[in-house]
Order: C-alpha cells, then structure tokens, then sequence
C-alpha cells in the first residue's frame, strides 16, 4: 500500500554532473525524506507550510460551525420559558467534566509529539500520538455512552433543547473521531516509513486541530452544563 504523502512529492532530487559542487542539505523541503533531512527543513523554514495553513483554514471554519450551533443554543435557551423543558433532567456535572479534563490532556502529548517531529526523532513522535491516540479513544467511548443514557431520557425530536443538545454534541464527537482518525494514519506512516517532511508537516498540523477541538470541547461541555451552573 503507497503512501499518499510520497505520492504528493517531487522525484528525488539528481546532482548536477560535470563536477558541479551540489549542497549537502536538500534545497527544498520537499525533497527532504528522511527524519534528518526533515528536521533539516524545519529548522530553517521561515514560513508555516502550506499543510498547516490549510488546517489554519478547516478549523476556522469549524469553530464558526460551532459558534453558530452555542449560539443557537443559548438563543433557544433566552425564548424559552423553562430549560431544559418539564420531564428531562438538568444535566450532571461531574462525568462531563472529568471526560473533558482528560481529553483537554491530551494537548501535551500531541504539543510533544509535533515538536519531536520538528526534531526528527520519530520514536518519540510516536509514542506521544500513541498516548494521546488511547486517551482520545477512552474520551470517545465514554461519551458514547453518556449520549446513549441521554437518548434513553429524551430524544430530539421531543423538543428544542432535544434537538439543540444533541446536535451539539453529535457534532463534537464527530470531531473527535475525524481527529482519532488523523491519528491512526500518522501512527500508521509513521510506524511503517518514519519521518519525512511531509509527515512532519502533519504531525504538526494533526496537533493544531486537536488544540482547536479542545478548545471547542471546553465550550461545548460549559454549554451543555450551562443549566446545571
């Protein structure tokens, strides 16, 4: 099975002949496919890759469809005259908020692990995906099912505070498993072929969208508990 990060790259590079002195270093970061060539190129990039500017714009758009869903909610929440509606519960503190916590952890290893990359030691770039790979794994589970206890109490189309709660949180866990994801590839190429540039370029971009999520997971929890604080 190929790879799609080599498929996006440029041949390798080819010395000139006729004796012509050729740099050591690759003269492009693209060309840089090992672990040391890479950590090569990070250093001396002087702009942020492409790579991670396109991720600078998924989760922009994102966090403009979360901000639209928490403010849809709080605006339901104003018209309404009680909320939750009569017959569902307030919802409980303490499980959101420990799950939170230990999701909003796994920062530090994704934050480690993309500075490794930059440094171009695979093991332990690997080994901090990993941990947060199992956390982000744990988190989603439990969520799951909290949100089947939920649906056992009231469903969506049961009311607006229905329908509004479980959109938002439907849309959250689905960010998480699309980051769960990203981390499974990395681990995967990783793994098998090791650092090159553009995996280091993930790496770094992988760990930008789970600082966005945890962000936006501190938000949706508050929200979610808004009724209960």
């Amino acid at each position: 099975m190929s790879d799609p990060f080599d498929e996006l790259a440029p041949p390798p590079f080819v010395p000139p002949s006729g004796g012509e002195t050729v740099a050591k270093e690759p003269l492009r970061s693209m060309l840089a496919r090992s672990a040391e060539a890479a950590a090569t190129a990070a250093r001396g990039r002087r702009a942020r890759p492409n790579g991670s500017w396109g991720m600078v714009l998924f989760v922009c758009a994102e966090t403009t469809l979360f901000g639209t869903l928490i403010a849809t909610y709080f605006y339901l929440d104003f018209q309404a005259p009680r909320w939750p509606p009569a017959g569902i519960e307030r919802p409980s503190l303490l499980l959101p908020l420990v799950a939170t916590a230990m999701l909003i952890f796994t920062s530090i290893p994704m934050a480690l692990a993309a500075r490794c990359a930059r440094a171009g030691a695979t093991r332990p770039t690997v080994l901090g995906i990993a941990i947060a790979f199992a956390v982000q794994c744990g988190y989603l589970a439990f969520q799951i099912v909290l949100f089947s206890e939920d649906l056992e109490r009231f469903r969506p189309q049961g009311s607006a505070y229905g329908s509004i709660y479980f959109t938002l949180l439907a849309a959250h866990h689905a960010h998480v498993l699309l980051g769960i994801l990203l981390d499974a590839a990395l681990l995967w190429w990783l793994s098998r072929r090791g650092l090159t540039n553009y995996r280091v370029i993930g790496v770094r971009a992988a760990a930008l969208y789970w600082y966005v999520v945890n962000v936006l997971a501190v938000l949706v929890v508050l929200t979610q508990l808004s009724p209960s604080l």
